[in-house]
């Protein structure tokens, strides 16, 4: 589906009020309950990360610099806007999809690299299979794979990773320089009651969006009737519709996916979630899948 050279409204709409209110949020946050202040805030970073999400993707224009400027403020501090995009771009090649070596969001290992590692590290990666375990250690473990996954290309290409990693720390100081100066919130708050659970919160999402399997359109699973977090997620809850037309908006997805519903499901096998609750259900203890791949050599 080719990409429109219009500029898509709804988008720019969506990020505006999601910086604007994240602005005033932070800067109102000592007359606000915080029973108020940390849900709404973790959202607004989850929702945020949803943007960065649409924004690599081409979108709202088809000007990748105006994008890019959209989305480089590191509201959640953790992740550069150019890794994220590059990274992400990566995981689209379908046809290596899940495969611990070639996908970067895989949360899968080789059976040679899970042998390497020792029984804390297994614990941790196992943990992470639940639903209550990648909300509760996977922010933090997704932020020390990201330093150590970036660890490699950054010998090898010196100047890009300097580029991406300088532009981040500037966008990181502003925020800071923002929260601590302007709205003199504690940073230990915005850091573990705000960042901390909107990143939770945005791994609802890719929790069970994919799985291994030896055909590749059935990779990718569909959650239907997710009434509240579809809309935080940009309907990427409907996930094969993202996959196979990336360059679609968030606000057209539900309509392709009604449209085509037959046929999307025919081809993913069957993978579908009736919404976050069956999700949860399933998986809040009980493991999604093993750690290691299981069509690895």
């Amino acid at each position: 589906m080719p990409k429109s050279t219009t500029i898509e409204w709804p988008t720019i709409c969506l990020a505006a009020f999601i910086y604007g209110a994240w602005s005033a949020l932070t800067f109102f946050h000592a007359h606000l309950p915080i029973w108020l202040v940390t849900p709404f805030g973790s959202w607004l970073i989850a929702w945020h990360s949803s943007l960065q999400h649409e924004l690599l993707h081409g979108h709202p224009t088809c000007w990748r610099s105006a994008n890019r400027a959209i989305g480089l403020v590191p509201l959640s501090l953790w992740l550069p806007y150019d890794v994220y995009r590059a990274s992400h771009l990566a995981h689209h090649h379908d046809e290596t999809l899940t495969d611990p070596l070639h996908d970067p969001e895989s949360y899968y290992w080789t059976p040679k690299s899970w042998s390497k590692i020792g029984a804390v590290a297994r614990l941790v990666v196992w943990s992470q299979t639940t639903l209550i375990g990648r909300l509760a250690l996977g922010p933090a473990w997704n932020a020390g794979r990201l330093l150590a996954r970036e660890l490699a290309p950054a010998r090898t290409n010196a100047r890009e990773a300097l580029v991406a990693w300088t532009t981040h720390f500037l966008g990181c100081v502003a925020v800071l320089i923002w929260i601590l100066d302007v709205c003199e919130m504690s940073p230990w708050f915005y850091l573990f009651g705000i960042v901390y659970p909107g990143i939770s919160l945005s791994l609802v999402r890719s929790f069970a969006e994919h799985r291994a399997a030896k055909v590749v359109a059935e990779r990718t699973a569909i959650v239907e009737n997710a009434g509240i977090l579809g809309p935080l997620f940009l309907f990427n809850n409907l996930h094969v519709v993202h996959h196979d037309h990336p360059n679609l908006p968030w606000y057209r997805i539900p309509g392709w996916y009604q449209k085509h519903r037959e046929t999307l499901i025919a081809k993913n096998g069957g993978v579908v979630y009736d919404g976050y609750l069956d999700i949860l259900r399933r998986y809040l203890f009980a493991p999604h899948d093993g750690p290691v791949h299981p069509l690895a050599p």
